[in-house]
């Protein structure tokens, strides 16, 4: 366990990172008692910084939705982070490589919520009565630390989160079998990855319903308008300048983008 000292020194030493584009030295490293209490701290505090500069936050992200990746981080369950308006993009962005440190992508479905929902005890069905609509996205994912990585890293890291991109067309619940919205994700013409929904904990939903009863025991919730990742599920594909990205849904539309 750190002190409260520690865990603002962890904060600043990633928004020093972020800033420069330089990745730190692993907070795990250097403040070695770094449990998975104290790094959502560190989240904490590095997003309350964020805020401060301006950001606002917009709604979570879910990470570690698969069982291999949980095994590769020696985790038994899922991770979360907050998405910030200021990283949020849409279908045919023309985003700058250069904001990110080493940008990756991965295919997700984006719950955007229609009511608040918050409490223990909560389930898929739960989660799919509350939700306005669900719609395609691609998450960039960056790290602002060096490897080898612990879980603590990751997490304090707000989950590894870069940006957000909506597109595509906006589908309610109940409208279509969420569990099987397949998609493929192409890089300069050529098909990296393909995958279906079902591979994020067997349903979409399982994911928002972990993160709230996780999100109840902190006193706090998911709010209407809140956009939610649910998890990847394909494999994260490197990105660089001058890329172009199409990531195709099938009935549900497609996302663009390209990196300047």
């Amino acid at each position: 366990m750190l002190t409260d000292a520690q865990r603002q020194a962890a904060a600043d030493v990633l928004l020093q990172a972020e800033r420069t584009r330089v990745p730190c030295v692993q907070p795990s490293r250097q403040w070695p008692g770094m449990d998975l209490e104290d790094a959502y701290d560190v989240q904490r505090r590095w997003a309350e910084a964020r805020i401060a500069q301006g950001a606002r936050i917009v709604g979570r992200k879910i990470g570690l939705t698969s069982r291999a990746m949980q095994m590769a981080s020696k985790m038994t369950e899922p991770d979360y982070g907050v998405i910030l308006d200021d990283a949020l993009f849409r279908d045919g962005a023309r985003i700058a490589a250069g904001r990110f440190i080493k940008p990756r992508l991965e295919t997700e479905l984006a719950f955007v919520m229609a009511s608040d929902l918050a409490g223990a005890g909560c389930q898929m069905h739960d989660v799919m009565a509350a939700t306005a609509y669900v719609t395609p996205a691609l998450e960039i994912i960056d790290y602002r630390t060096e490897v080898p990585r612990a879980i603590t890293d990751t997490i304090a890291d707000n989950a590894a989160y870069g940006a957000i991109v909506l597109g595509g067309r906006i589908v309610r619940p109940f409208d279509v079998d969420v569990r099987w919205i397949g998609a493929t994700l192409s890089r300069n013409g050529v098909i990296e990855e393909s995958g279906v929904s079902a591979a994020i904990m067997g349903h979409p939903a399982a994911g928002i319903a972990w993160l709230v009863n996780k999100l109840s025991v902190l006193g706090d919730g998911l709010k209407a308008g809140d956009i939610v990742l649910c998890g990847s599920f394909t494999r994260p594909v490197d990105i660089e300048s001058g890329d172009v990205i199409q990531a195709d849904y099938g009935p549900l539309g497609a996302i663009g983008v390209s990196f300047a």
